[in-house]
């Protein structure tokens, strides 16, 4: 493996970014730095054996475009020259991606990363405004993503350069601050005993909270799926579903404040990820900022932090090729993950 130095920002053009989770994969190319990304149909992972076989077949296959480099994110640790996937049978294998595709440069990044450089790059046509603040200019932001698991991520500001800081946040603790979650805390999931913020901020933890509202209420859990819960909850079919996004709301903005507390996020928090998209009006209801100021003694510190939702229907594309046309811009950490021809 070829690794440039850090202070090697150049990454030729085309360039095809790709956006690549447990169950889809969404990829574009842009051509040069003033252009839209040409983008291409999201597939399913399942689908193809490999990413090789995916990003022959439906992209290289499907334009007249060669990329020459490629900026891929991915949910999973980078060690190494094989990449595997947290919840995803790919492995990614760059130096194969290189022989075999003729790609000349390669950066893998953190998938929540690309979503820290969507937070400080989007414009406000793509963020939904959740309660009062203002967002400070070049102040540290945070990006809270419910989705398969918890992702977080940090974005510092120093030297005119964002830098993401993506972490494992989402196993931060949890615990009961109201009676009503003193009763259903010992009815939650646990892990070993813990229940981390993940176990309830998710997809799966949505139903953590469904199934202990429901045995607790003395009601069988009628929805199987967090959709069917959403579902429930927008046409007020099912009170179990309706407490459980109540909740879901109440313990993402705690979560939400504590974070912005840790990198004192004068410069927003962002919320990601196609939950928070479904539930916009339950998290403009008081109960989230409520929750998410409730960190005394520095209410009115949290009083001035604005949160947003990210609304962009492909945020981390957007982040990658914010960074693909001028990474200057932004302190991607480049050493062991990055490969030349």
């Amino acid at each position: 493996m070829a690794t440039p130095s850090d202070n090697d920002h150049t990454i030729a053009f085309p360039i095809l970014i790709g956006d690549i989770g447990g169950t889809n994969a969404r990829f574009a190319i842009l051509v040069d730095a003033y252009a839209e990304p040409k983008q291409f149909p999201i597939l399913a992972t399942a689908d193809f054996a490999t990413l090789d076989e995916a990003i022959q077949t439906e992209v290289l296959d499907k334009t007249s475009l060669q990329p020459r480099s490629a900026i891929l994110a991915v949910a999973g640790p980078i060690k190494g020259d094989e990449i595997d996937l947290t919840n995803n049978n790919w492995v990614v294998r760059p130096k194969a991606l290189i022989e075999e595709l003729g790609f000349e440069d390669i950066v893998v990044v953190n998938d929540f990363e690309a979503q820290a450089l969507a937070a400080a790059s989007l414009g406000p046509e793509h963020l939904e405004k959740i309660g009062g603040g203002e967002i400070r200019p070049a102040s540290s932001r945070v990006v809270v993503g419910p989705g398969t698991g918890l992702g977080v991520a940090g974005l510092v500001h120093a030297r005119h350069t964002w830098y993401p800081v993506p972490g494992e946040g989402g196993h931060i603790d949890i615990g009961p601050r109201s009676p009503r979650d003193l009763e259903l805390f010992p009815h939650y999931q646990s892990i070993e005993g813990r229940i981390a913020a993940e176990q309830l901020l998710c997809g799966r933890g949505l139903m953590n909270i469904y199934r202990a509202v429901s045995k607790v209420g003395g009601c069988p859990a009628k929805a199987t799926n967090p959709a069917e819960v959403t579902a429930a909850w927008a046409d007020g079919s099912d009170p179990a579903a309706v407490e459980a996004i109540e909740l879901f709301v109440t313990y993402l903005g705690r979560i939400a404040g504590d974070l912005a507390l840790i990198f004192m996020a004068r410069g927003g928090v962002f919320l990601a990820g196609g939950i928070v998209q479904k539930i916009i009006p339950a998290l403009k209801h008081p109960r989230f900022r409520e929750a998410f100021e409730d960190k005394a003694p520095h209410g009115a510190i949290m009083k001035a932090i604005p949160t947003f939702v990210i609304t962009h229907p492909l945020a981390a594309l957007s982040g990658l090729a914010a960074y693909a046309r001028t990474p200057v811009r932004f302190g991607v950490a480049t050493e062991g993950r990055r490969w030349k021809a």
